[in-house]
């Protein structure tokens, strides 16, 4: 099964994320975004980033997600290739994510500059279970 494909939007790159588990989708929604900012078969993964966050439900949980993903890349200013989401819980009616993600300082030198992403957003988004898989739907405001 592939991990994520992009979806036809008129402005914004809206990404379908798969998996055969919930935080197997959330691994590939990240590296789908990463995969519109550089190519992270370029990345290294010799940092490596704890990354906790929460939500009331598990689209804002998606939403914060991706936007601790950008927050760090916009702070930190580095890039991931690799992520890990360890659980994914529900507790007193919040969702908690725990992860890691491993990656490099972006060096314009090294790693292409592919777009900008501004945001993550609630627009068309979808989190789904099937029979046999998780399919979540995010627009990225670029």
């Amino acid at each position: 099964m592939k991990g994520y494909e992009f979806l036809p939007h008129t402005a914004d790159v809206y990404i379908a994320a798969y998996g055969c588990t919930l935080e197997e989708a959330f691994e590939n929604a990240a590296k789908a975004m990463m995969e519109v900012m550089t190519d992270p078969n370029k990345v290294r993964a010799e940092k490596e980033v704890e990354i906790n966050v929460e939500g009331h439900d598990l689209e804002s949980l998606l939403y914060n997600w991706l936007e601790e993903l950008l927050y760090i890349f916009e702070t930190e200013g580095l890039v991931f290739s690799k992520f890990r989401v360890l659980s994914i819980k529900k507790s007193n009616g919040k969702y908690s994510l725990k992860a890691k993600a491993w990656g490099e300082k972006f060096n314009p030198e090294v790693h292409e500059s592919r777009t900008l992403v501004k945001a993550a957003t609630y627009n068309l988004m979808e989190i789904k279970k099937d029979e046999k898989k998780y399919t979540l739907k995010f627009v990225l405001d670029i």
